[in-house]
C-alpha cells in the first residue's frame, strides 16, 4: 500500500506544472544562468563549482518544502489527508509514502543537475557518504518544516508563506550569492538556517573536499528533529 501510495504522489508530482516549474525549470535556469554569465562574484575558482552544489540545496529545499507544504495544505483543504486517513494505509504510511515521493523526486533533480553542471565544466570532490548524509538530513529538515507549515495554516496562507520562504532563501541562503557578502551580524544569522548549512556542507565537500562537515550535519540535525516533531505534535488533517 505505501509502494502504491508513493507511486501515485510522485506521479502527481510529475504531472503539475507549477510543482515542475519549482523542482526543476529554476534550479536548472539557475544553475546554467549564473555558471555562463558573470553577474554575481562568486569568488576564487569557476562559477559553477560554488553554483552547483547551493543548486542542488535549492532543489532539495524547493521539492522537500516549498513543494510539499503546498500540495499537503490543499490536499488538507479538499478534504484528501482525512479520506486518506479513513482508509486502510496508515497515518504514518501516508507520510512514509510521502516521503518516499520526496526522496524519488529528489534523485531526479539530483541526476538532471549534475548531468547539466558537468556539461558546465564541473569539477566536484569530496566524500559521496558526506553528500548522501547531507542530503538525507537536510531533505528531514525541509519535510518537518513543509509538513509543519502544511498542517497548521490554511491553503492559500501556505501557498504564499511557502513560496515567499522559497524566495527569502535563494537569496540569503548562501545559494547564488555566498554568505560573506552580507554583514557580519547578518552572516552569523543566516548561517544557521537550514538552506544554508546544506548550501555550505554540500560546498565544503563538492569543491573544497572536506571529509565531513559536521558543523553544517549538526545544523541540519537540529532543524531536522525539531522540525518533524513539531509538525508530528501540531499537524492537524482537518
Amino acid at each position: 500500500m505505501i509502494a502504491a501510495q508513493a507511486a501515485l504522489e510522485t506521479k502527481m508530482l510529475l504531472r503539475n506544472g507549477e510543482q515542475l516549474l519549482l523542482t526543476v525549470v529554476i534550479p536548472t535556469l539557475l544553475l546554467v544562468l549564473f555558471s555562463s554569465v558573470d553577474i554575481v562574484d562568486t569568488g576564487k575558482g569557476k562559477a559553477v563549482d560554488f553554483l552547483t552544489p547551493g543548486i542542488l540545496a535549492l532543489a532539495v529545499m524547493s521539492t522537500a518544502f516549498t513543494g510539499q507544504a503546498i500540495a499537503t495544505g490543499f490536499e488538507r483543504r479538499y478534504g484528501v489527508l482525512k479520506r486518506l486517513a479513513s482508509s486502510p494505509l496508515p497515518r504514518w504510511g501516508l507520510m512514509t509514502a510521502k516521503t518516499a515521493s520526496v526522496l524519488v523526486t529528489e534523485l531526479l533533480q539530483v541526476v538532471l543537475l549534475t548531468a547539466i553542471a558537468y556539461a558546465l565544466g564541473w569539477s566536484p570532490h569530496g566524500n559521496p557518504a558526506a553528500v548522501l548524509l547531507l542530503l538525507i538530513l537536510g531533505t528531514a529538515a525541509f519535510s518537518g518544516l513543509g509538513l509543519l507549515m502544511a498542517g497548521t495554516l490554511k491553503a492559500e496562507a501556505t501557498l504564499a508563506a511557502a513560496n515567499l520562504v522559497f524566495l527569502l532563501l535563494l537569496v540569503g541562503g548562501g545559494v547564488i550569492v555566498p554568505l560573506d557578502k552580507f554583514p557580519q551580524g547578518a552572516q552569523n544569522v543566516l548561517g544557521l538556517l537550514p538552506i544554508s548549512a546544506l548550501s555550505d556542507g554540500l560546498r565544503d565537500v563538492l569543491r573544497d573536499g572536506a571529509a565531513m562537515p559536521w558543523g553544517d550535519l549538526g545544523i541540519l540535525g537540529v532543524w531536522a528533529v525539531v522540525g518533524l516533531a513539531v509538525a508530528g505534535r501540531f499537524f492537524r488533517w482537518e
